[in-house]
């Protein structure tokens, strides 16, 4: 009798998941003592997400773990169902929801039940829903109005509905988690741990998917530090170097009055394309257009050429009499010219080299960098010796950064955000544009009193800078922690420029008084096309 067991075998089964169940809340994995029916149900959450609902069933069974209550499921039947009073009374069954929360869900339930409503032309129906059902609920009184907007609009124009799986995506929203999961969590929390690892990556520059197998760590070997190619067409110091928006080109100037246009070949190669002769004074730098078609060239106090990329003819010059050019910029469309004067104004010309604003005063130096932000709106620019200007166009307002040691060059990150300033002190500083200008990091190392060296932004997610240096040498930092990754030797002149590649990551550009411009690459060149993280 004692061996006899009374209970029906579908009692036994769910003591038994009950019991797995109770076993499971009280347990915990890993050493942050991850919840283990939590970590089930998002694995349950993301099956279910992948549409591997045999696998969800089996999981289910074996774990005695639902990825939502019964009731939870009930309710999301009948959302996607459209049965949108019905989906109301078993969202009050909810015990677990708190009144705010319910109340935020049935706005949401009750917006898509008005818009289909409108859009099957049931004016009164709708109209009744919005009046008795949404606007006592006292909630975002903004839509409210928007939504009564929409009952005068002609027929046709009425915001169409949400198809039903998004009004679901919008209920995980207000639901807590634990209720009902939000969709895609735990590839949102590898995702996570994917950018926490990067981040912690003193030499991420890796164009490459991470493999979930093993932790990120890039390596030295991902930045750039073999000389692939030295480039020697110019007769004298080479003072200016930028590769092309769209990484398939590299512009150089040089005291030999002349700029070159080199074409990167699809096996990393470089080439000449265009020899540029003109000027009659020495090139001091150039800028590309935002469509890289055309490519500005800046003599010393001289004029200003626009060159055809692709011919390689010169189809306008910039002039003005008794006065001589020492900086150049695009606007960001394209269609204007920005240029800087030795009297220390700045002038807008258009295409045709109309002059179509100026700006007096002390907007500029002799010696001057001129960068025009993404938006258009701001012209930056140094005015003294120690400060840098940024002109609000708009509204005729100007911000100073004032440095304590005279300014020698400066360079706008791709997102407009950062300002890096060149300083006769030889550092390096990096200024937060965005919202109160402000100064967040500073590099050291490198050398610059006397000439003028530029430092450049680059790598992925331009996380490095890269400067030139007096002892002819090229100089790498990470950007946020500003530690010094690199120092690249073989230049036997002042390193006057950088330029990092916007496109491959693993290309760097470097332009020397030694007449040279070397290209800086990988040492192992597979690399440009396999990650080799190690653990």
């Amino acid at each position: 009798m004692g061996g006899v067991d009374s209970e029906p075998p579908s009692k036994r089964r769910k003591l038994k998941q009950s019991s797995m169940a109770e076993t499971l809340a009280d347990d915990s994995i890993g050493s942050k003592r991850i919840k283990k029916v939590e970590f089930v149900r998002l694995i349950a959450e993301s099956l279910h997400s992948f549409g591997y609902t045999n696998t969800l069933s089996n999981l289910e069974k074996e774990s005695g773990i639902a990825v939502s209550s019964g009731l939870v499921n009930e309710f999301i039947k009948l959302v996607l169902d459209g049965n949108w009073d019905e989906s109301l009374n078993s969202l009050r069954k909810l015990s677990v929801l708190d009144e705010s929360v319910v109340k935020l869900a049935s706005f949401v339930i009750l917006e898509q039940k008005f818009l289909e409503l409108l859009n099957a032309d049931k004016f009164i129906d709708a109209l009744r829903t919005l009046r008795t059902e949404i606007s006592c609920l006292s909630i975002d009184q903004t839509r409210v109005r928007e939504l009564s907007s929409l009952l005068l609009c002609s027929r046709g124009n009425v915001t169409k509905p949400k198809p039903k799986q998004e009004v679901i995506i919008d209920l995980q929203k207000v639901f807590p988690p634990d209720v009902m999961i939000p969709q895609g969590r735990l590839v949102q929390l590898v995702e996570q741990a994917l950018d926490s690892q990067q981040d912690s990556c003193s030499f991420h520059n890796s164009v490459c998917v991470d493999s979930l197998f093993s932790d990120h760590n890039c390596g030295r070997s991902q930045i750039p530090s073999e000389t692939l190619q030295i480039l020697q067409e110019h007769q004298d110091e080479v003072w200016f170097v930028q590769f092309s928006h769209n990484g398939k080109f590299l512009a150089s100037c040089s005291k030999d009055k002349s700029a070159i246009i080199w074409e990167v070949s699809l096996d990393g190669r470089i080439v000449v394309k265009h020899r540029l002769l003109g000027h009659k004074e020495p090139v001091s730098c150039v800028s590309w257009s935002p469509n890289d078609d055309w490519i500005l060239t800046c003599g010393v106090e001289e004029v200003v050429r626009c060159w055809d990329v692709q011919s390689g003819e010169c189809v306008h010059v910039y002039d003005k009499t008794d006065l001589g050019m020492v900086s150049c910029n695009w606007s960001p469309d394209g269609q204007r010219v920005f240029t800087g004067f030795n009297d220390k104004s700045i002038v807008m010309w258009d295409l045709d080299g109309n002059e179509m604003e100026s700006w007096k005063g002390e907007k500029t130096l002799r010696i001057s960098d001129l960068q025009v932000t993404g938006d258009g709106k701001f012209i930056i620019s140094i005015c003294k010796e120690n400060m840098i200007l940024i002109f609000d166009r708009d509204l005729a307002k100007e911000r100073l950064i004032k440095e304590d040691y005279n300014i020698v060059s400066f360079s706008l990150s791709g997102d407009n955000k950062f300002l890096l300033v060149s300083l006769v002190n030889q550092e390096i500083h990096l200024w937060c544009l965005d919202g109160d200008v402000r100064l967040v990091a500073k590099y050291k190392g490198h050398k610059c009193s006397r000439f003028v060296v530029r430092a450049c932004f680059g790598g992925v997610d331009q996380a490095f800078v890269a400067s030139g240096s007096e002892d002819s040498r090229v100089y790498v930092w990470h950007r946020e922690t500003g530690e010094l990754i690199k120092t690249l030797g073989g230049h036997s002149g002042a390193v006057n420029c950088t330029s990092w590649n916007p496109v491959n990551p693993h290309m760097v550009a470097s332009a020397s008084d030694d007449r040279t411009i070397r290209i800086w690459g990988l040492k192992d060149l597979n690399s440009n096309h396999s990650c080799k993280c190690r653990t």
